[in-house]
C-alpha cells in the first residue's frame, strides 16, 4: 500500500539544480524533493510519500489526514 503523509513546506531551495524544500510534520520536519509541485511556496501543504512531494493539499484536507492517521495510530510507524 502507498501512503502519503502531508505536511507543510516550510522552506523552499535549490541544491544541484533539484527543487528541495523543508516540510514540517506535526512537529518534525524533514527535506523533501518538490520536483512534482514546482509551483508550491512556503505555508503551503503537500502530500508526500518516501521523500517526494506528489501533489499539493488545502490546509483542511491536509488536517482531515493528519488526524485520521494519528486517530488510526498510525503516525508513529509512518516516515515521511
Amino acid at each position: 500500500m502507498c501512503l502519503g503523509v502531508p505536511g507543510r513546506v516550510v522552506d523552499v531551495s535549490d541544491e544541484d539544480g533539484v527543487r528541495m524544500g523543508r516540510v514540517d510534520f506535526g512537529g518534525v520536519a524533514r527535506k523533501v524533493c518538490l520536483e512534482h509541485v514546482p509551483d508550491v511556496v512556503p505555508g503551503e501543504y503537500v502530500l508526500v510519500h518516501v521523500g517526494f512531494a506528489l501533489s499539493k493539499l488545502d490546509e483542511l484536507e491536509a488536517r482531515r489526514v493528519f488526524d485520521l492517521l494519528e486517530e488510526l495510530g498510525q503516525l508513529e510507524d509512518v516516515g515521511p
